[in-house]
């Protein structure tokens, strides 16, 4: 496919990271060639394949919902020059050179990927690079281009002017006629969409297409992934949304009923990094103030039932503040939680209930007593963010956030991004995370529908295996035999609903095996939440099940540590202490049938080293004492439900 563009620059900082539009008064003069190169040329479709599904998800899929290429505005400004074909290559598991030139390759492949460019300016600082100098009039632009040709260094310094100029300048107008060049924009999308098709291959490897949707007020980061779970012959029937009219994702929503209705396709939105939205990601009210309605309940449940609850840019699962008795709240929140995406608005405590999934859970609960609908009834899943097009979330093989923080000496004490406000070091980012996801099948339509289902979870990057079921009549024998498929049979999966029953308490089947790579099993944890008769939120941590259960005891309601086998001197850890699997069958014994509920689990590994230290090693350097060398790795499930009879 040949496109051909001429356009000015613009960008939209209230809505998003940049919010690129080209219009006629860029005056760049040539047409911008968007020729695939020749291994995509070249490249056959798969034959065509039909992937048979099982009568239940009997393996979990691995993937990533939320990888960022060359045609990510800022991932390109900030460095980034892997295309989708070598980042769909790279999850595959083949060899690629990294846009720092180092070669790059997963231990194991990936098993889907989605591929969510930022819908503002798609492919528009790519476009300015690779248009020939001589066809440059505007010295702005021709500036910008110069700079990002000489390297990641010039290509900072590019993207920090456009900031700037966003902000407002004697250039802002210019600016705000960046990038949108509707034609540039269509042939770009479908010429990626023909890219992701070419390598989706149901039964092997399940490439999805979608897009990111960059909402932002004032820096407060209420952005979204949007996945489709339809190939080319419906999604080309649209462009990606891009934030407009409103701070609220209602635009968003409709788009996706349009969609719908137009093609008869399905898709779905995943709200991510709630933790950087100031409170406005789970708020109790309807968007601008009021209590909620059940309509708006309904919708927002309907168009968003997946969370990401970990990423590169910390967890969203819960803070100190929220949760002061979970010694285990928190985790990789370094620097995140003193301010906004932007750093444009410093964090206040009542923001925090706003921002983290448990707290979410609850007040879905409060908000289903009250209306009948629970908006926040999503399930849970880990992916990385990463601006390098590599999807890379262990710490002994991580590519960092971008492209300036790809592996080399200084990255973990190095200000993450030089060109926006301080206050976050490299070390703050964490090398996180997978989503896992139990399927049917590894095909488009059985993911997608396990997603909208909810039988899913997130990690921080290790591939434990987790399964979680919920019944009333769950025993220890069950776990003798073919537990697994008396757990669908005599009851609910994570991400469903138990009904009310006779019996005098509900009763879990619950499983965690190690990464087979990875490191071994510390504790499982039920995290309980619940609404009492007066209309009053609660969490309980319940420890149930840990590693060397003859030594290790709760003592007032703590669990003794599982010890720690790390050395920072080589950046490797011992297997022998923890647990390769643990197993247990669970009642809560603080169960009242009249109160709304929810539990989820939450999985330890025992201490491992963090990126930093493997680096630190690799490259002979000295941390400062506040860097994180050592961390418990951990994955969250979807919840289980219980409503009581109305």
């Amino acid at each position: 496919m040949r496109a051909g563009s001429c356009g000015g620059m613009g960008m939209k900082a209230s809505h998003g990271f940049v919010a690129l539009t080209i219009g006629s008064a860029l005056a760049i003069a040539g047409c911008v060639q968007t020729d695939k190169p020749a291994a995509d040329r070249d490249r056959k479709a798969p034959e065509s394949v039909r992937a048979v599904e099982d009568d239940f998800p009997q393996r979990v899929y691995w993937g990533d919902t939320h990888l960022h290429t060359a045609n990510s505005v800022d991932a390109f400004g900030l460095g980034a020059r892997i295309a989708p074909e070598d980042a769909l290559r790279f999850a595959r598991g083949e060899a690629v050179t990294s846009s720092t030139g180092i070669r790059a390759q997963l231990a194991r492949p990936l098993d889907f990927l989605v591929i969510a460019d930022h819908s503002e300016g798609l492919g528009a600082t790519k476009a300015l690079y690779d248009t020939p100098r001589d066809q440059i009039s505007d010295s702005l632009f021709l500036r910008w281009h110069d700079w990002m040709h000489e390297g990641i260094a010039g290509s900072l310094r590019a993207m920090s002017e456009m900031l700037s100029i966003a902000a407002g300048t004697e250039n802002s107008g210019k600016v705000r006629a960046y990038f949108q060049n509707p034609e540039r924009e269509k042939s770009i999308w479908l010429g990626h969409l023909k890219t992701v098709e070419r390598y989706n291959e149901p039964g092997k490897f399940t490439a999805f297409m979608g897009f990111e949707y960059t909402l932002m007020d004032r820096g407060n980061n209420m952005h979204r992934n949007v996945i489709f779970r339809d190939g080319y012959d419906k999604v080309s029937t649209v462009l990606p949304a891009k934030p407009a009219r409103r701070v609220t994702p209602d635009d968003l929503w409709e788009y996706m009923d349009a969609y719908e209705r137009s093609t008869g396709g399905k898709v779905l939105a995943i709200p991510h990094n709630s933790n950087l939205s100031n409170g406005l990601m789970f708020e109790l009210t309807q968007p601008g103030g009021g209590p909620m309605s059940a309509e708006y309940a309904r919708k927002r449940a309907a168009h968003e039932p997946v969370v990401e609850i970990t990423q590169i840019k910390g967890d969203s699962e819960s803070h100190p503040f929220l949760s002061p008795n979970d010694e285990f709240a928190a985790f990789g929140d370094a620097g995140w939680e003193i301010n906004n995406l932007l750093m444009s608005q410093p964090k206040k405590p009542d923001m925090f209930a706003g921002e983290y999934v448990r707290e979410a859970l609850k007040r879905g609960l409060l908000i289903e007593q009250r209306t009948g609908e629970n908006p926040y009834r999503f399930g849970v899943i880990g992916s990385t963010d990463s601006h390098t097009g590599l999807s890379t979330a262990d710490d002994d093989n991580w590519f960092g956030k971008h492209s300036d923080t790809e592996p080399r000496a200084n990255r973990a004490t190095d200000m993450i991004v030089p060109i926006m406000p301080g206050g976050r070091i490299g070390w703050n980012y964490l090398a996180s995370g997978y989503a896992a996801v139990w399927a049917k099948a590894n095909t488009r339509a059985a993911i997608f529908d396990a997603m909208m289902r909810r039988e899913i979870y997130g990690t921080t990057g290790p591939r434990m295996t987790v399964r979680f079921f919920g019944g009333w009549d769950f025993g220890a024998r069950d776990l003798r035999g073919d537990w697994v498929r008396a757990g669908y049979l005599r009851g609910v999966p994570m991400g469903g609903e138990l009904k009310p029953s006779a019996s005098r308490r509900p009763s879990f089947i619950i499983s965690a095996l190690k990464d087979p790579q990875g490191a071994n099993l510390d504790r499982v944890q039920v995290i309980k939440g619940w609404v009492d008769g007066a209309g009053k939120a609660h969490e309980r941590v319940f420890d149930v099940v840990w590693s060397s259960s003859g030594t290790r005891k709760l003592v007032r309601g703590k669990l003794s540590p599982v010890g720690d086998t790390v050395d920072l001197e080589t950046a490797t850890y011992r297997n022998t202490i923890g647990a390769p699997s643990l197993a247990t069958i669970w009642s809560d014994p603080e169960f009242d049938p009249k109160q709304r509920s929810f539990y989820y689990l939450r999985v330890f590994e025992i201490p491992t080293p963090s990126w930093p230290a493997y680096d630190a090693v690799r490259y002979k350097v000295k941390l400062p004492p506040e860097v994180r060398v050592k961390q418990q790795e951990r994955a969250y499930t979807s919840a289980i439900w219980y409503v009581p009879s109305s």
